[in-house]
């Protein structure tokens, strides 16, 4: 496919962005499929399968709502906003069974992607992390997803669903809230302009830092002191806090280079994962 990374995803919904959401909620339901006991603990979550699961049904349906135009507070767009909201839409809801749930998780996906490509009329929906253009929401459907659909596929011992051609259509998303999730201690007196580039083809973008404000272009500017070259889909997982970033160092998924190369190790850490 095309590049997709450094694209303006603005207006109508990519036709390439609804067929990967179409096809990770698929795959949701294949790795939820026969699953009969859903108590088993998630790898690095305090969540069970049928809970994660749950909450990808939940967020569907609230991100389906907010491409209807319906209004759907959640939270203040913190960490701690974000997590009491979801420990409160799962003390309410009760449904833990795979099949009903992943039912949920694809009828809402789509339900979301046939109301975002509809139309690229009207104000831009207000989600738990600002508002946000409809293709970047859409984006932002698609991120999620793939987030959750890897720790699914990792607690019932399946293959995931991440790919580069995927990774591509999450990156407009992240570019949209890099900003927003910037670490301010870890920001704070840093300078310095790093271009990102994902292997094979995944295209480039560009950030550059300036005593705590953090500015993200689509496509690299000028020289920068540091390239960061990548695997997307360790991109994706780093960027989603799924992966230490020094184990993805060590196994060759990333490397650094430039005027200042001892600037990509410290890049992973001056953001929190949304």
């Amino acid at each position: 496919m095309d590049q997709v990374a450094g694209q303006n995803v603005r207006g109508a919904l990519p036709a390439g962005l609804g067929q990967a959401i179409r096809r990770t909620a698929a795959d949701i339901t294949a790795v939820l499929d026969g699953v009969a006991d859903t108590s088993g603990a998630v790898p690095g979550s305090r969540w069970t399968v049928g809970e994660a699961a749950a909450h990808l049904a939940l967020a569907n349906e609230l991100m389906a709502d907010l491409a209807l135009g319906r209004e759907r507070p959640y939270g203040d767009g913190t960490p701690q906003s974000l997590a009491a909201a979801n420990a409160e839409s799962l003390a309410v809801f009760g449904e833990r069974r795979a099949a009903p749930l992943a039912a949920m998780i694809s009828e809402q996906a789509e339900r979301c992607a046939d109301a975002l490509a509809a139309t690229d009329d009207g104000p831009a929906p207000v989600t738990p992390l600002g508002p946000m253009d409809r293709s970047v929401l859409a984006s932002y459907l698609l991120t999620h997803m793939l987030g959750h659909g890897y720790d699914l596929a990792r607690a019932v011992r399946r293959p995931h669903m991440i790919d580069a051609e995927r990774v591509a259509w999450c990156v407009p998303f992240l570019l949209s809230v890099m900003p927003a999730v910037a670490d301010g201690t870890a920001t704070a007196g840093l300078t310095a302009r790093y271009t990102i580039r994902l292997r094979g083809g995944g295209g480039a973008f560009g950030v550059a830092l300036a005593d705590g404000a953090v500015q993200v272009a689509p496509e690299p500017a000028g020289q920068p002191d540091c390239t960061i070259l990548i695997d997307p889909v360790a991109f994706l997982l780093i960027a989603l806090g799924r992966r230490n970033p020094w184990l993805a160092m060590a196994r060759g998924q990333v490397f650094a280079y430039g005027r200042k190369p001892w600037l990509g190790p410290r890049f992973p850490a001056l953001f929190v994962a949304p």
